[in-house]
């Protein structure tokens, strides 16, 4: 009988490795759907919110200015002493107060936090409406016109986030823990001794990664499409081939990482200073545009960023690889000198 290929057997065994573990099956597959799910109940599409506004004063006209917020089905109006207003705004329990002046020939104060975008939403919806009811009249006539635009909501943009995050977690953690415990096991020091190559072995757990890939992506975004709505604009395809370079890119730095570590806590404390960063800035649960704009050209070039934005770009907004090639190639990097550098620093023992 014909033997298969040194690098075939390897990577089968892998991925046997693999299925037989029930806790990274769990992880790996399991756990972004049910991370998607929660998140997507959390911050799934509402009715705006009713904001809620106090009103402060020792007179009538306390009562009077809460009679004119009232019709307003947008605000829940509520009349306080000063003194609980305070402490209701404060803890957060309102986004604005009112305060009323005895002297009807003094102005009212709006007080509220401006570092919080709600209250200063709320500042000027209560000082619309009673600019209304005074009569305030518009210099220009405008319409609403409301719309929900494919892609726009919060689980749009959060879906294609946890697949690269699944990618960049499974390819590192999984690739990184497997090959320390093998060497904490004195396995490698066996291998050494055999006619296996540095290069079969290394690319066994990559091609193994490779191997789970549908399953990985499939998961999270059919828990989307099934639960959400949440569907992928541009082509099948494009998105395959952006995943397959992101696991590439993340299994090369999973096992950079794992070259020369030699205990778990070791390895364990390189990958949370590898991904760590990456958690934070490149845009999987909020986009990155948040941080200042001058340290961004450098958020851009995190792996984990690139593929993000790909990722984005092909599922919300109908991109192509071709439009995507600045975080493709950004990937390709990464990748291709993360393995080479394994390669070379890869230690047996």
């Amino acid at each position: 009988m014909s033997k298969l290929h040194p690098l075939v057997e390897l990577t089968r065994a892998r991925l046997l490795e693999f299925l037989r573990e029930p806790e990274a099956v769990f992880w790996v597959f399991v756990f972004p759907v049910l991370l998607a799910v929660a998140l997507g109940i959390a911050f799934r599409s509402q009715s705006p919110r009713v904001v809620p506004v106090g009103v402060a004063g020792t007179t009538g006209r306390a009562g009077e200015v809460v009679g004119l917020l009232d019709g307003d089905n947008t605000l829940g109006v509520r009349q306080l002493a000063a003194h609980d207003g305070e402490t209701e705004l404060a803890s957060g329990t309102l986004d604005v107060l009112v305060l009323v002046p005895d002297d009807p020939g003094q102005t009212l104060t709006y007080r509220f936090d401006p570092m919080r975008p709600e209250s200063r939403v709320a500042r000027d919806l209560v000082d619309d409406a009673l600019q209304r009811k005074r009569g305030r009249q518009d210099v220009v006539a405008v319409r609403d016109e409301h719309v929900a635009a494919v892609g726009s909501r919060y689980i749009d943009f959060l879906i294609p986030g946890l697949v690269g995050l699944n990618l960049m977690g499974s390819g590192m953690w999984g690739l990184g823990f497997a090959v320390v415990q093998a060497r904490v096991r004195k396995l490698l020091k066996r291998f050494a001794a055999t006619p296996m190559r540095r290069s079969h072995f290394l690319l066994s757990f990559m091609l193994s990664r490779l191997g789970l890939l549908a399953g990985e992506v499939g998961a999270v975004l059919g828990a989307g499409w099934a639960l959400f709505g949440v569907t992928v604009r541009g082509g099948i395809l494009d998105l395959a081939v952006v995943s397959l370079l992101g696991a590439f890119t993340f299994a090369g730095l999973g096992l950079l990482v794992a070259a020369r570590s030699r205990t778990i806590e070791g390895v364990s404390g390189w990958m949370n200073l590898v991904q760590l960063p990456m958690w934070l800035l490149s845009g999987s649960f909020f986009s990155y545009a948040r941080f200042p704009e001058a340290v961004q050209p450098a958020i851009r070039l995190l792996p984990l960023t690139a593929l993000n934005d790909a990722l984005r770009a092909i599922a919300n907004r109908g991109a192509s690889l071709t439009e995507t090639w600045p975080e493709l190639a950004v990937l390709a990097v990464w990748g291709g000198v993360s393995f080479v550098l394994a390669l070379r620093l890869f230690r047996w023992q």
